[in-house]
């Protein structure tokens, strides 16, 4: 169809040309038919009509654009929900371990499969809200674009001018050849009186066509503009809606990464930690405290022999014994010992203990104010 189309086009600007050629041929100078005043004007009808061709290529092929976002988004959707549907279960199963809890060595993998059954809940929830705006904020817009009344209006206004535009190409050779009679047979007042009607259903049908022609392109030029705002902007919004859900989907994974490796040190680490390891090494004094911490200066002066360093909490981590340290994100501790295993001991708001050091990290340099609030 659109090479048909493309071909009907062409056609149509060689008979215009044609046309204008016998105009020039057959039309006198100064006022009558085929004079430079309707040259001119037929120039700027093909120009009109060119113009008008381009916009409806455009607008046809933005509309395929957006229809086939509109396709892809709903099938992301569909394939989503699918997906859902998978990772739902797997919480499900997960979380029915967790709550049997039928190990009889210990409850470290049941805690681990509720941490994950929760994680993965969140999840599917970002999942599912990620599909429905989509759905919502790109799929819908775009849908009513394509089905909407502007752009078929602006066709049908453009369908009509073309219609029109046939008619007066038509019309023209009529009054051409009508013309050409009346030259043929001089004072034939019948053929001039058919020469004239001709005329001037010409002129009647070239003023509504380029009446309807600006209206028309003025009405192309205007979808096509919506069209490429409004499809710009819901690309925009996907990207968006992508990017959020995966940085919050991210924060999942990283918080629930922390949680399994803390059940791993479980696992691996010393049941019960020595009594005398933990009190061993006194805290920092107040006036080292008082001037803020700087580990690296430590190293080199007189903590160095203790190896003191300071370290930021970025897990919480709840204690299980009395020989543990329970920690909150954004705590500061004071480390005093790092063991093979992955364990440190150190203090916190005046409690000492142990705890998984890779909950933590170091922090050469804070205020003083953080410092005293530790001890």
């Amino acid at each position: 169809m659109e090479a048909i189309r493309k071909q009907a086009s062409k056609l149509r600007e060689q008979v215009a040309r044609q046309q204008q050629a016998v105009l020039r041929q057959f039309g006198g100078g100064g006022g009558g038919y085929g004079g430079s005043d309707t040259v001119i004007t037929d120039e700027e009808e093909l120009h009109q009509h060119q113009k008008l061709d381009k916009l409806y290529i455009s607008t046809r092929s933005a509309k395929h654009f957006q229809r086939d976002i509109v396709r892809g988004v709903e099938g992301y959707i569909v394939t989503g929900s699918k997906q859902v549907g998978i990772g739902t279960k797997l919480c499900e199963d997960s979380r029915k371990y967790g709550s049997d809890n039928t190990c009889t060595s210990g409850n470290t993998l049941t805690r681990a499969s509720l941490s994950f059954a929760n994680a993965r809940a969140l999840m599917e929830k970002e999942r599912g809200d990620l599909s429905k705006a989509l759905g919502t904020q790109v799929a819908e817009p775009l849908r009513a674009m394509v089905m909407g009344a502007p752009l078929e209006d602006a066709r049908h206004l453009a369908q009509r001018y073309d219609r029109m535009r046939q008619e007066a190409e038509a019309q023209t050779i009529e009054v051409s050849k009508r013309q050409a009679k009346v030259r043929e047979n001089p004072g034939n007042p019948d053929l001039v009186m058919k020469m004239e009607y001709a005329e001037a259903k010409l002129q009647d049908l070239k003023s509504n066509m380029t009446i309807l022609g600006k209206e028309a392109a003025s009405a192309m030029a205007g979808v096509e503009d919506q069209q490429q705002n409004q499809t710009l902007q819901r690309l925009i919004t996907l990207v968006e809606a992508e990017r959020n859900y995966h940085q919050r989907i991210l924060e999942i994974i990283e918080r629930l990464e922390g949680e399994m490796r803390f059940e791993q040190h479980r696992i691996e680490a010393p049941q019960t930690p020595l009594v005398e390891n933990i009190t061993s090494s006194p805290p920092p004094s107040y006036e080292e405290a008082n001037n803020g911490i700087n580990a690296s200066q430590m190293h080199h002066g007189t903590s160095d022999a203790m190896g003191y360093f300071l370290g930021e909490v970025m897990f919480p981590y709840e204690a299980d014994s009395d020989f543990e340290l329970g920690l909150s994100v954004g705590d500061y501790v004071v480390i005093r010992e790092v063991t093979s295993s992955g364990w440190a001991e150190g203090e916190c708001k005046g409690k000492a203990g142990w705890f998984p050091y890779d909950y933590i990290e170091r922090r050469d340099r804070v205020l003083a104010t953080k410092v005293i609030e530790v001890l």
